[in-house]
């Protein structure tokens, strides 16, 4: 296991060493983060001396760093993605969360393996299998109800880490192909091109338009912090935060408002976290003021929460009011609107339902003095999609997480030895043998010694409570305490990585049955490996990837739990009699018609694409 007893673990992105750092420092008890290749975000690599630097500064807090490899490779890949892995675990990395099942059949050194959520873990006789070969880890399906999280649990002991805030993808993960279909970019590749967030029209059988152009297969972004304990209480030991792409002032405040809520959660129910120390903040987080779509608890506790944010993919923002007065280069809100302050960054939508947006400038009494004023008009309601106070609260802020230490100072026959104990039990001490000079002033000198230990300056430290037992007060220059300190607390941070916790490995198990016995193209076998594997664990027939050149032309490319339908309110003959006849059809504004099949048994919604 990844975990020690009891722990839980709140898991943040980290596009790179900045925001990685951000995140740790925010209270994260780990990170992953995209090597040099094979990542899910082709865009958010990184070099190895920057995972390394990453690396060794969450060990210092016991946090830790996850890997993201985890695409499809092909076979002329596999060779240089298993030397970045040796890499990768020579560097200290505590996991790597893979897709390619090809990797299985490789000679990997011993670093915990976690299985992505692109190998879609949805059901308990897959995540049982996933044990079965190795995994400590499984990242479940963002599409889960609570009783089917409990239900994985009660049938597995592996790690269960699941999704609790940031974008969602619409397909279950791994399962959709719509921008290779398009335009050759792979999302099992890390190359998704997010035909998702584009415009759509929903059409019927006979052309007749059902919904005009809309976002209609985008979702607004999740956010379980409310269901922080129910999840808990079903067996979840990771609580993971989206956004590989997202800069670190995005990741430093959702982090510190999910630490906020898990350490009062945590506190009740009598778990601990994974890691080491605690941060007190500058700034009161917000996940409102970082970019999102508007929330939804996706399908958590079941279905009937508006799931999309049609109207636009992008951060609309905060509710701001609404227009009263425009005048030449000013307009007034309504009564108790909240405040704007120059900077600020302002959205709108114009009566045609195009999003468009200004900037404060200024303000004066009730009167806003936007950059520009094209679209604004009386009735207009405004967002604020950039709190500029906030953001530089975020900016400017330089909270630091620290390790509670107790120092204890005492004589010995030969002299004096300092001793310094951290809140993991980490404890390290430097002696001297030095000669005993009494105070001329006493009081003075405890006064001087136990101010000089008790300071922490720049370290990882924090310093809570300095014990000295002497016979009497000597005297001992400032200098000297300072370093005979500082000697002791590097001898303390040493320590701690020494007995960063070990990581237990299970064995696999050859002769695990996969829960399939045939894999259509929807079993991402890329490479030769794969294949071996699938057939090695039972799989008798194995179609190639889509990502071997495979026409998707009339295939499905596109799997999913929201519904169209539902959300329109149409589910079962309600179609029929507002005069519409199936198939229904998602006309993109290129001309494509994705047909769409709802199969209600099972509540989910397939998209074709076209022959």
């Amino acid at each position: 296991m990844i975990l020690r007893e009891n722990q839980i673990e709140l898991l943040a992105p980290a596009r790179d060493h900045e925001a990685g750092r951000a995140a740790i420092d925010g209270g994260a008890d780990a990170v992953y983060i995209g090597a040099s290749r094979f990542g899910a975000r082709e865009q958010a690599g990184n070099a190895l001396n920057d995972v390394a630097a990453l690396i060794d500064y969450a060990h210092r807090y016991w946090a830790r760093v996850y890997i993201t490899l985890n695409t499809l490779l092909r076979d002329d890949e596999i060779e240089e993605a298993i030397a970045l892995i040796r890499q990768l675990h020579d560097l200290g990395a505590d996991g790597l969360i893979i897709q390619d099942a090809g990797l299985l059949a490789c000679d990997l050194p011993p670093i915990p393996l976690i299985a992505s959520t692109q190998m879609h873990n949805h059901t308990p006789e897959r995540v049982a299998f996933l044990q079965s070969c190795g995994f400590q880890r499984v990242i479940l399906a963002r599409e889960l109800a609570l009783a089917q999280i409990k239900a994985i649990r009660e049938q597995t002991q592996l790690e269960l880490e699941f999704f609790v805030h940031g974008a969602l993808c619409v397909s279950y993960s791994g399962q959709c192909y719509l921008s290779q279909a398009i335009g050759g970019r792979s999302g099992n590749r890390g190359q998704c091109a997010q035909p998702c967030r584009r415009r759509y029209r929903l059409i019927d059988a006979s052309g007749k338009t059902i919904t005009d152009w809309k976002h209609l297969l985008s979702l607004r972004d999740l956010n379980l912090s409310a269901h922080l304990g129910e999840l808990l209480d079903a067996g979840v030991t990771s609580f993971k935060i989206e956004g590989r792409l997202k800069e670190s002032g995005y990741v430093k405040n959702v982090v510190a408002y999910y630490r906020q809520k898990l350490d009062r959660l945590l506190n009740e129910k009598q778990r601990r976290p994974s890691s080491s120390g605690s941060t007190v903040l500058a700034f009161p987080p917000d996940p409102a003021k970082s970019f999102n779509r508007g929330f939804t608890s996706c399908f958590i506790t079941g279905r009937g929460e508006n799931l999309t944010a049609w109207a636009s993919p992008k951060h609309v923002g905060e509710v701001m009011g609404t227009i009263e007065k425009i005048g030449p280069d000013f307009f007034t809100r309504n009564a108790g609107a909240p405040i704007l302050h120059a900077g600020d960054g302002l959205t709108f939508y114009t009566p045609g339902g195009a999003l468009q947006g200004t900037r404060v400038n200024r303000t004066a009494d009730e009167k806003t003095y936007p950059d520009r004023m094209e679209g604004l008009q009386t009735g207009t309601k405004l967002y604020r999609n950039l709190d500029h106070h906030f953001v530089e609260m975020l900016r400017k802020d330089r909270s630091a997480r620290k390790i509670a230490v107790r120092l204890h100072f005492a004589e010995t026959p030969q002299g004096f030895i300092l001793s310094a104990t951290d809140a993991d039990g980490n404890a390290v001490s430097a002696e001297r043998t030095i000669a005993k000079e009494a105070a001329r002033d006493p009081e003075k000198a405890q006064r001087t010694i136990a101010a000089q230990l008790a300071k922490s300056g720049a370290t990882i430290f924090d310093i809570q409570k300095v014990e000295i037992n002497w016979q009497q007060p000597c005297f001992f220059p400032v200098a000297q305490i300072n370093a005979w300190r500082r000697e002791v607390l590097e001898k303390l941070e040493a320590e701690r990585l020494q007995h960063h916790p070990l990581l237990r490995l299970s064995r696999a198990d050859a002769g695990a049955a996969f829960p399939e016995k045939h894999l259509d193209f929807y079993g991402n076998v890329l490479n030769r490996k794969a294949e071996a594997f699938y057939r090695q664990h039972g799989v008798e027939t194995i179609a190639p990837a889509a990502e071997t050149g495979l026409s998707l032309a009339g295939k499905r490319v596109m799997t999913t739990k929201y519904c169209i339908r539902g959300e329109l309110g149409f589910c079962g003959a309600g179609l029929a009699r507002k005069g519409f006849k199936e198939p229904l059809y998602l006309l993109d504004e290129d001309g494509r018609k994705l047909r769409l099949e709802f199969r209600c048994e099972a509540c989910e919604m397939d998209v074709y694409f076209p022959e």
